[in-house]
């Protein structure tokens, strides 16, 4: 081979490869809320120009529900309910083509005060070692293998079904997975084995919400971090054993946040409540809880915010909808917006940029700010609402309407 040929060879690896790195170096999306389960990507390039409109790549129905996409490697995972199912399926991240469907039977009555909502289910799967765990809208908590659909265990729903059906999404910890099951009165926070679906422990002092838990370390500790049906609770991870518990209600029977850990204090909201920053203090074998800072002019309902250089970005309920800047180290509010905005917003922490998908299907870009909101571009995406979380890595933007599953990139 000649010189030039070598060269022109040469050339045309390296511009392979770069243009293959955006997906080579994409992160996985494991579960709820991502990696670290805070809505922070860290595997999206992020275009010099937002361009004026995305690419759409494929569209495929993939049925009912409110679950994001889980992206491993280039499998996208769905949870979905097709007629009186409830369906985990594979497709290829490429293409859109179905690799593998597996159902269960799963029909269900849904009370009067969720009808809108539709008959989910809402629990976003969490995958880990080779394993997808679901919890289904009655309660079915389910096991499959992620590379052929077979289901590996499954546990029935309990007697007694939340209020509002199920919400929360499946926490996998080392050979564990968490989550909280049951009603009101019957269900408790419990570890199955991650392998044969046995619990490990149980703890049933309240009854589950529909946010879902965090596992980290506080006062050497690790502990379950989560919010029940009346307290905001931590249980130690290992073992079950209730370590502090706040009492904690809101107007709307429960709330549904994924709570924060910020520099070792957690970050508390529910519809009506604020925001609160305490911290949880330890001395022998005595735990409680100390607050740092109280605030009423914004809080969290449906939608969880994300945390950037100290700054809480978040979607109010209050004014119909406001986003805000909040201040986590001393409770400053630093900017809210226009109200009116949205319903509801599926936001993330990207790079130097906040994408927040709204419920009306629109996805802002943000610039991080510390003194407003100033949105550089929006995005029709989407045929119906989006109250999914969008899975994001490399230059694509899965998102996930009522029943249908895109595909967008950004060149």
């Amino acid at each position: 081979m000649s010189m030039r040929a070598r060269i022109g060879v040469g050339m045309f690896v390296m511009a392979a490869l770069a243009m293959a790195v955006p997906c080579a170096v994409a992160q996985d999306w494991p579960q709820w809320r991502g990696p670290s389960r805070d809505g922070s990507v860290t595997g999206f390039t992020i275009p010099d120009s937002w361009p004026t409109g995305l690419n759409e790549q494929w569209s495929v129905e993939v049925g009912f529900g409110y679950a994001s996409p889980i992206l491993i490697g280039d499998h996208v995972y769905m949870f979905t309910r097709q007629g009186d199912d409830e369906v985990m399926m594979a497709l290829d991240a490429g293409s859109g083509e179905t690799l593998w469907r597996t159902s269960y039977p799963a029909s269900f009555d849904m009370v009067a005060a969720t009808r809108n909502h539709g008959p989910g289910p809402k629990s976003t799967p969490a995958y880990a070692d080779g394993r997808l765990f679901t919890l289904g809208i009655s309660g079915i908590v389910t096991a499959f293998d992620a590379e052929t659909g077979g289901q590996l265990w499954q546990r029935p729903a309990g007697p007694v079904e939340p209020l509002y059906h199920t919400g929360q999404s499946p926490y996998v910890d080392g050979d564990q997975m968490i989550l909280h099951v049951g009603g009101q009165d019957a269900g408790a926070l419990t570890a199955f084995d991650v392998a044969t679906g046995e619990e490990r422990w149980r703890w049933d002092g309240d009854g589950p919400a529909y946010g879902s838990p965090i596992v980290v370390e506080i006062e050497g500790v690790r502990q379950v971090v989560t919010f029940t049906q009346e307290n905001f609770v931590g249980v130690s991870a290992d073992t079950g054993q209730l370590l502090w518990r706040r009492p904690y209600t809101t107007p709307s029977t429960t709330t549904s946040q994924t709570p924060h850990l910020y520099e070792g204090d957690v970050i508390e909201s529910g519809r009506g409540n604020g925001i609160t920053r305490f911290r949880v203090v330890r001395e022998g074998n005595a735990w409680t809880t100390e607050e740092v800072w109280h605030v009423d002019e914004v809080s969290l309902h449906m939608t969880n915010g994300v945390v950037v250089d100290g700054v809480l970005f978040g979607l109010s309920h209050l004014n119909s909808g406001q986003y805000f800047g909040l201040d986590l180290n001393t409770g400053d509010v630093l900017w809210t917006s226009a109200p009116r905005q949205a319903d509801n917003a599926a936001i993330l922490n990207v790079g130097n940029t906040i994408l927040s998908l709204e419920d009306d299907a629109e996805l802002l870009v943000l610039p991080h700010s510390r003194t407003a909101f100033d949105p550089v571009r929006r995005y029709e995406v989407a045929d119906s609402s989006t109250w999914t979380l969008p899975t994001i890595a490399g230059n694509r933007l899965f998102i996930k309407d009522v029943e249908t599953l895109r595909l967008w990139t950004v060149e």
